[in-house]
Parts: C-alpha cells; structure tokens; sequence
C-alpha cells in the first residue's frame, strides 16, 4: 500500500457556462462544469457557492469517467438573489491503493442582470420578485404574475427607501428587490407583536419584536389634520363599512384609525387616520388585535416636497 508521501497529486477544475458578458439573467441557471485527474472509481467532489463573498450552499457530485485519465462532473445552479455569485470546488483525495493527494480550485464567478418588470407581466422572474420581497417582509399575493397586490408591495418598498412613489419596478427596484437591500429596521422591538407607523416613509409595519412580517402602503393626516404620535394600542375594531367610508377601522386612540378607504394618495391626505387600500385592509384588519401596540413617528410632510413630481403638502387642506 502506497504512502501519503507516494499519494500522486490530483488536479480539480471548475469552470461557469451559460453566462453572457460574464452575466446570467435574475433566476436563471448557471451550468456549473469540471474535471478531476487522475480519475478513479467511485470519486466524487463538493462544488461550493458563495454570494458577496459569503457561502451559501454547496453540493456533493459523482464524478464520472471521461475520455483519457481523468473525470468529469456537471451541474445546474439557480441563480435567485442578486449580488455577485462565486463557485469553488474542491477533491478531499483518496486513500488506500492509488492514493490521491486533495486539491481545490480558485473561485469563478459571475454577475446578474436584471430586467424591469410591469403589472400584468407572469414567469418564474415575477415570482422569484415576489420570493424576494416577502423575505423583506412586503406582502404581494403569492402568484408567478404581477398583480395589483404586487403593485402595492412595489409602492410600499419605494416609500420605505425614498424612492419615487409610485409602483413602478424598473431595473433599480428589481436589482434592490433581488439583492435582499432596503429592509425595515425596527425602531421599539421591546413593544413585542406591534405596528410601527413611520409617517415619513408613509407606510405601516408588523413586526413581532425585531422581525417585520407584513409591510403596507398607507396615506397618513394631512398639514391640518395631521395624525397623531407616540406608542398607543387598539382598543376597538369595526368591520365592514361605517357611514363615511372607513372600511375595517382599528381604533389606537379616540378616533384615530388604521382603515381602508376609497382614496390613498401618495401623499399625506387623511384626517388623522392611517388610510391603507381597500384591497389590503381585510388582511390588516385581522392582523390587528385589541391590546396590540402601535408607535407612529416622524415627519409626514418633508420628505414630499424633496421627490420631484409629488405635490407639497403644505398646498393640502
């Protein structure tokens, strides 16, 4: 029997296919191919995948034999998040007769392009959008298609990061979207299971401690009505409809509401309630208990007049 010291060296390569300009389109697939020399019954290798340099996943493959002394193996890697993407392989070697010495190979990586996506549009790209913004949180309906739910879901991710507000998702946003950036950094996680409002963003946020579940577009109060802040809690909720349109109201505070309603602009335009979209509202709703806190903060109004093609509040009634 041979010794580690008489072990003949091996020698692993791996290389990305499929790629164009070194990039691959947004939930597409890598060919990830390599060989290994010398070959040798039952050899198998572990393939490694790594995002911004972190790893993410790896996979033990058989390597079968090719042409010569020397093996080969092969794979396909979806590629569902953005940023930049590295392979590496690596052979442990073989004891016993005909020992082999272990090798591994450099990184090889590529990056991702991304298209712009509109309502109406369907594929396994929307719904891999979707996958995304519901890791975040933002809660479009849970199809391959873009719907008026994830139009919704657009709009609240453009107000959180301060982008134009409207539900356009161009390459900006789905590059965003798919690289997992713009996150809801919770401000009271000591509220436990609680709603964040933070009017400056015009949205509103569950979260339970530190981890928001459900993100919604909302229109806040106007200059001259404007909604009340501090840390409250619901403490009455009518559903249905009441006589001037509210729709499913959860009650923090006198008559201050989260509900549904008609008209939410892009713009703080309330009387002092949270408007959110009809739409949304049953699932709000029944999100909301009695007792439940809910902290609202921030400047509604400044950030309007900073985003060209939104009105200023102040000229609002």
């Amino acid at each position: 029997m041979a010794t580690a010291s008489q072990a003949e060296q091996s020698i692993i390569k791996v290389k990305p296919y499929g790629l164009k300009n070194n990039k691959v389109k947004i939930m597409g697939k890598v060919t990830i191919a390599g060989s290994l020399e010398p070959w040798r019954p039952d050899q198998k290798v572990r393939v490694f995948f790594f995002r911004n340099g972190r790893k993410t996943s790896s996979k033990l493959l058989s390597v079968s034999k090719g042409e010569g002394d020397w093996g080969t193996f092969r794979m396909r890697h979806l590629v569902d998040l953005g940023g930049r993407h590295t392979v590496q392989a690596r052979y442990y070697g073989r004891e016993g007769d005909s020992p082999l010495k272990p090798d591994s190979t450099s990184r090889k990586g590529w990056g991702v392009r991304y298209p712009s996506l509109s309502r109406g549009q369907c594929g396994k790209v929307v719904g891999g959008f979707r996958q995304a913004l519901n890791r975040m949180a933002f809660v479009p309906a849970k199809s391959n298609c873009f719907n008026g739910k994830m139009e919704r879901a657009v709009l609240a991710y453009r107000k959180l990061n301060g982008m134009g507000r409207s539900a356009r998702a161009g390459k900006r946003v789905v590059k965003s979207v798919f690289s997992l950036k713009g996150r809801y950094r919770v401000r009271k996680p000591e509220l436990g299971d609680h709603v964040e409002a933070p009017l400056s963003r015009q949205v509103i946020v569950f979260s339970r401690g530190r981890k928001p579940y459900a993100i919604f577009p909302i229109a806040s109060g106007a200059p001259a009505t404007p909604t009340i802040l501090g840390v409250y809690s619901f403490y009455w909720k009518l559903p249905g409809y009441n006589a001037i349109g509210m729709y499913y109201s959860s009650f923090f505070i006198r008559g201050y509401a989260i509900h549904g309603y008609k008209s939410v602009p892009n713009y703080p335009a309330s009387h002092g309630c949270l408007r959110t979209f009809i739409a949304d509202q049953p699932r709000i709703y029944r999100l909301t208990r009695i007792g439940m806190p809910i902290y609202t903060f921030g400047d509604a109004f400044s950030p309007y007049r900073l985003v060209r093609g939104l009105p200023d509040p102040a000229k609002f009634d």
